[in-house]
């Protein structure tokens, strides 16, 4: 195997705050020196510099165990591969077929998942579908043939372990040249770190899912409200809210308040760089390995050319910014010159916290952190509840929220879609509200990103380099609403929670049309396995093949899927917690 280092970044002369300096002290690559983890010397970790090794080949040797890494301050136990954090990148070549053994030196089961890799269901790596697990002590052999290129990740699909740390980039280098061209590239893995036990992280979510909410609106927001709405209308905004036991605050579930964000393993003061000169083209590999974070990324000074998702060739989009939801890869190209250190920004969808990084010509450097945006707030339009015109006004912002009783306000507007609510959501003890109105809103920069004076990617702007590669009409339409009880904490496909749900059943070989309708107020990125998710456009034509479908808040979305994998297949919410909670089906492709 050929092993490759990065570059590791330095701390510089920015002054954090104090809470600033407690979640930011250094990086989760297992290393020893400033701004790396510190590991005790009895790991026998050789000192590495930067984020994860870089290992290419055919065949490999992967272990999963367990390390003490410090990340925030505090030791805390964490999941290694390799006894790295983030996990060591793998870089594979199309055509080629691949060997990686996983060792299993952890007291629990384990897995890993291939994500968006095309292959036999059963190297895909998902315990009670796939295959059993790797048990304790057990090794495991995958052994697969590469289909595709791009830029893609591999994550455990055991419990929480993906939450612990166990997860990497995955680099598929394409047979020809890819339509553009770079002088060098980099990896920017976005992550989530938590210092508390994932699964009791898990059960404190269940019992108290408004933990993180910190945000309330005050007196000060009532007056304030009330001279730019008129009185009347704010007391009737705050009835619907208050009936409904919601805050327009609730955007995560999840946010800064419990976690640290990563880049590359490191916290916002190891400020992990990489490197460039002057005139180059430079390509960055996004990837969000997070377990609940969405990141709205830029880099003050450089417009971003977005040139594949989900590993996919598109249209060459130009951006200021990008929203990346879990699970999704965004390849792009950016030209730094003018200036030697620029500031890879990434801040949560709820504006509490950030990932940051630096491209920079030599080590050492770093560019300013620009502020924050300000703290989005959810509204009924975000949701498709227009609620008679309140609460829907031009220019504010939407967010994902909590503890809505179930209600039908009728649909809005000549281009909504009233959506057919399955029999399974009435009276479900775990449905606590639905979308009455939704459209696919592919051309909405999404809660927080309207009209902020940025150039902000959309689904819409995105278009695949080449045609349906299918060509079929579908054959048939299944439609699937995304539906949760925020108050339980309960989340689910039609109000049926996985374990509950019958296998969603296709004939290999068939066309067939998925509609996904979310009737919850999060936004759920959502995964089916084993296949391309082929998303269409407003008028149902092919439009952007993905991994990985964003569902913002009071949307309807429709990919269609060509059923040609056999076996079983996972189809879940990559929110991790919200999987486990229930967003989860089988879906079974049979001959």
């Amino acid at each position: 195997m050929k092993h490759d280092e990065s570059t590791p970044g330095r701390l510089g002369a920015f002054r954090p705050t104090r809470r600033q300096f407690v979640t930011g002290l250094a990086t989760g690559s297992v290393a020893l020196g400033l701004g790396l983890a510190r590991m005790p010397a009895s790991a026998g970790t050789p000192a590495r510099r930067g984020g994860a090794a870089l290992v290419t080949g055919t065949d490999f040797a992967l272990n999963i165990g367990a390390m003490p890494v410090d990340i925030t301050g505090r030791t805390r136990p964490a999941i290694t591969v390799n006894n790295s954090l983030p996990a060591p990148t793998l870089r594979w070549r199309e055509g080629d077929t691949v060997t990686v053994r996983v060792s299993n030196r952890l007291r629990d089961m384990t897995s890993i998942h291939w994500h968006g890799i095309l292959l036999p269901s059963n190297m895909d790596g998902v315990p009670g579908l796939s295959f059993n697990g790797i048990a304790p002590g057990e090794t495991f052999q995958y052994r697969f043939q590469l289909k595709q290129s791009g830029t893609y990740w591999y994550h455990s699909h055991s419990l929480f372990q993906e939450q612990a740390g166990l997860y990497g980039a995955l680099i598929v280098d394409p047979r020809e040249p890819p339509p553009y061209h770079h002088d060098r590239e980099h990896v920017v893995l976005l992550s989530d770190w938590t210092d508390l036990d994932p699964g009791a992280l898990y059960r404190r979510t269940k019992k108290m899912p408004e933990h993180d909410n910190y945000y309330q609106r005050t007196l000060l927001d009532f007056v304030r409200d009330a001279r730019r709405d008129g009185l009347a209308e704010t007391i009737a905004d705050r009835g619907m809210w208050g009936r409904m036991r919601m805050t327009p605050t609730d955007i995560s579930d999840i946010n800064a308040h419990t976690y640290t964000y990563l880049v590359n393993g490191a916290a916002p003061l190891g400020n992990w760089t990489g490197l460039f000169k002057p005139g180059e083209k430079v390509l960055l590999r996004f990837i969000n390995g997070s377990a609940m974070t969405y990141f709205d990324v830029r880099i003050p000074g450089l417009k971003m050319t977005v040139v594949a998702a989900d590993g996919q060739y598109i249209y060459p989009v130009s951006v200021d910014e990008f929203r990346i939801a879990v699970a999704e890869t965004f390849d792009v190209l950016v030209e730094p010159m003018g200036q030697d250190a620029f500031t890879i920004f990434a801040q949560d969808m709820g504006r509490t916290g950030y990932a940051r990084g630096t491209l920079a010509v030599r080590d050492g450097l770093e560019a300013p952190i620009p502020s924050r945006d300000p703290r989005p707030l959810l509204t009924m339009a975000d949701m498709a509840h227009d609620m008679g015109g309140h609460g829907a006004h031009k220019g504010m912002e939407g967010g994902c929220g909590a503890n809505m009783s179930a209600m039908d306000h009728g649909a809005h507007g000549s281009a909504s879609t009233a959506p057919n609510h399955p029999a399974s959501e009435t009276g479900s003890p775990l449905v606590d509200m639905q979308s009455s109105a939704s459209e696919p809103k592919l051309d909405d920069p999404g809660i927080g990103l309207r009209d902020n004076g940025r150039q902000v990617l959309t689904y819409g702007a995105m278009r695949s380099l080449f045609d349906d590669p299918d060509g079929r009409e579908p054959g048939r339409t299944v439609e699937l609403h995304l539906t949760g009880h925020m108050e339980k904490f309960a989340w689910s496909f039609d109000g049926i929670p996985f374990a509950s749900a019958e296998p969603l059943k296709l004939k290999y070989g068939e066309r067939m049309r998925i509609v996904l309708v979310n009737d919850t107020m999060m936004q759920h990125p959502i995964h089916l396995h084993g296949v391309w998710s082929d998303l269409e456009d407003a008028d149902g034509g092919f439009h952007l093949r993905k991994h990985t479908i964003d569902m913002p808040p009071g949307t309807r979305r429709s990919y269609r899927v060509r059923a040609d994998a056999l076996g079983r297949w996972a189809f879940h919410c990559h929110l991790l917690y919200h999987m486990e909670a229930g967003m989860m089906r089988e879906v079974r492709i049979e001959a």
